[in-house]
């Protein structure tokens, strides 16, 4: 198999400044810039690195491949004219170009190439397409890959679109459509990579101080070298994604370490699968204690309780220090006040729940904010996927096992027709996409991390809609949200569901029994959700403390299942232990009595048994 790399070899050197010295100011965008002053202001730097950049950093991947490739035009003792200045200080960089860019040629190989790989280093021309496409009308058997470049001008964009047209393969770090091509389009993204039906994200550590130039070419040529070498789109993809998080600017690691890695992430797979298998456990369910700041204002201020860090320490100690707990709960998600607040023994809680065998969770959503788009600006997307890996290892660092993330739905319908046939205004496709879409990046990172997802897309309880209603709009999301979920490579068998149970709004004229609720929700449920599915828990939702049982009890009665299906309720615990507990420690023993009864009744609702 023989490469012809089409591109330019520049030299980067790398500047690390003196941070006392450097002025990086930001623009509109948040886009970090240096100040070189290029006045009186002197600035020093501790250390000099230089490296080959361009096309040879992806001559290198291809080589590591074990693939026969080489640059057009290029040998060893070729000057470099073409050089990059990178200044790295506070964890920026930012770089400069002082001569023009090199103007590709195309040099002939003599032996014949299988194909012919145009770096996105390479400067095209209207002369570098002529003749490209010449040696491809007298090669037949040689097979083209194009990077198109979002920071080419004018000129060189509309050279190599034309080049797509003939291409096999085409790379990009753009949204550009290519219409008139049959290629492959792979997509290159800040954090995410788009390929065929699969969408990864992937993480950049600051420190490695490369540029997206850079970041860009190893993605593009990892993912081509490990094509040619027989695999699968998605393992292409995965081995990328290790490549470019483990590179450095002195280069990649070698195909062996990256394959090591490779089988490593898969064994992480089972690994998430045999940690679902202690989080879900039979007849025991979950408790939702991740509150975050607001939530929990609004329950203390209702209840009279000064809203500050120790009654929230002593409001969560009351539930984690019940006697017993550990016999109707396997897993408790925490908010990250309370994962790092200590319990009456001097433990952190995260310690002390583990030592009961609960699994210690997590809320790493960071609440919810109106889309951009005006058209949709009255719906909200769930915010946090920014530093979102970082922190999952910190978390996983602690102790935590498992995390939640929260996507609302809020339900607006109208009637129209003579028939009153309801229209849904909300949920709109786009919300549903998108809050969707963000879930499965979430669960992604997760399980990356080592840690079990679990989705919530709520179906806010909380307007005027029928339960046929509700039923319609629970499936549509689900069906987007496995399919997300997929396209992200998320293992299923590792993946938990938080869901709300298909009930009519608070607001609806005829209420939804529990009959009807365990009939809905069990149809719906078993309609879109996968049987791979490690297991479904329901949240609360707005409804009463006896509501929710009883329809927990209901669902039940609907089984069997192919998943474990349990709860993950907050207020439907919560509710009577606050209200017994006032914010006063001398009623803890009222309180801790008030949640165990609730954790007995709602694990009885788990049993095959009508007990109405």
């Amino acid at each position: 198999m023989r490469i012809l790399i089409i591109g330019n070899v520049v030299k980067d050197v790398y500047l690390n400044l003196d941070e006392k010295q450097n002025k990086f100011e930001t623009d509109e965008k948040g886009t970090p810039w240096l100040d070189l002053g290029f006045n009186e202001t002197n600035h020093s730097y501790f250390s000099r690195t230089s490296v080959f950049g361009g096309a040879a950093v992806t001559l290198d991947i291809f080589k590591k491949f074990g693939l026969n490739a080489s640059i057009s035009g290029y040998d060893d003792d070729k000057i470099i004219k073409t050089y990059r200045y990178i200044l790295s200080a506070n964890d920026h960089i930012s770089y400069f170009t002082p001569t023009e860019r090199t103007e590709t040629k195309f040099t002939a190989p003599n032996e014949p190439v299988d194909w012919i790989f145009v770096d996105r280093s390479a400067e095209v021309t209207e002369a570098l397409v002529k003749d490209i496409k010449n040696y491809l009308w007298l090669s037949s058997r040689t097979k083209l890959v194009v990077f198109v470049s979002a920071e080419d001008n004018f000129e060189t964009r509309s050279a190599t679109m034309k080049l797509t047209k003939l291409a096999n393969i085409v790379f990009t770090d753009s949204e550009i459509e290519f219409k008139d091509t049959d290629a492959v389009v792979c997509r290159i993204l800040e954090n995410e990579i788009r390929c065929g039906d699969f969408i990864r994200r992937y993480r950049m550590q600051k420190t490695a101080l490369m540029t997206h130039l850079t970041v860009y070419s190893i993605i593009a040529s990892t993912i081509f070298g490990a094509i040619l070498r027989g695999m699968s789109t998605l393992d292409a993809i995965n081995i990328a994604i290790i490549n470019v998080e483990n590179s450095k600017i002195t280069g990649s690691p070698s195909l062996s370490n990256l394959m090591k890695k490779l089988e490593e992430r898969k064994d992480s797979d089972e690994n998430l699968r045999l940690l679902t298998k202690t989080i879900l456990v039979p007849g025991k369910g979950i408790l939702a204690a991740d509150e975050s700041g607001g939530s929990i204002h609004k329950k203390f201020v209702e209840a009279g309780i000064p809203d500050d860090a120790k009654h929230r320490r002593d409001y969560r100690n009351l539930f984690f220090t019940t006697q017993g707990i550990e016999k109707f709960i396997s897993g408790i998600i925490l908010f990250d006040e309370t994962a790092r607040q200590k319990s009456d023994d001097g433990r952190d809680f995260v310690s002390y729940l583990t030592s009961l065998g609960i699994v210690p969770g997590i809320k790493v959503d960071q609440g919810l904010e109106p889309f951009a788009d005006p058209k949709y600006s009255k719906e909200n997307y769930t915010k946090g996927l920014e530093g979102l890996p970082e922190r999952l290892i910190e978390y996983y660092d602690m102790g935590a096992r498992f995390a939640k993330w929260r996507a609302a739905f809020d339900v607006k319908v109208a009637n129209v027709g003579s028939g009153k046939a309801v229209k849904i205004k909300t949920p709109s496709d786009y919300a549903i996409k998108k809050n969707c879409e963000i879930l499965a990046q979430y669960a992604r990172d997760c399980q990356n991390a080592g840690i079990v997802p679990i989705v919530e897309p709520e179906v806010v309880y909380d307007s005027y809609y029928s339960i046929e209603t509700s039923a319609e709009i629970t499936g549509k999301v689900l069906d987007m949200l496995f399919e997300e979920l997929k396209h992200y490579d998320v293992n299923i068998e590792g993946c938990i569901l938080k869901t709300s149970m298909v009930l009519a709004g608070k607001k609806y004229e005829k209420q939804s029994t529990p009959e009807e609720v365990g009939e809905y929700t069990a149809k719906v449920l078993k309609e879109h959700c996968p049987k791979e599915l490690a297991g479904i828990v329901f949240l609360s939702g707005g409804q009463s403390v006896e509501q929710a049982t009883a329809n927990l009890q209901a669902v039940t009665n609907n089984g069997p299942f192919p998943w474990i299906v349990t709860f993950s309720f907050a207020r439907a615990l919560q509710a009577p232990t606050l209200e017994a507990w006032k914010g006063d420690n001398n009623n803890a023993k009222d309180a801790k009595d008030a949640f165990y009864n609730r954790l007995v009744a709602n694990c009885q609702a788990l049993n095959k048994n009508d007990l109405s």
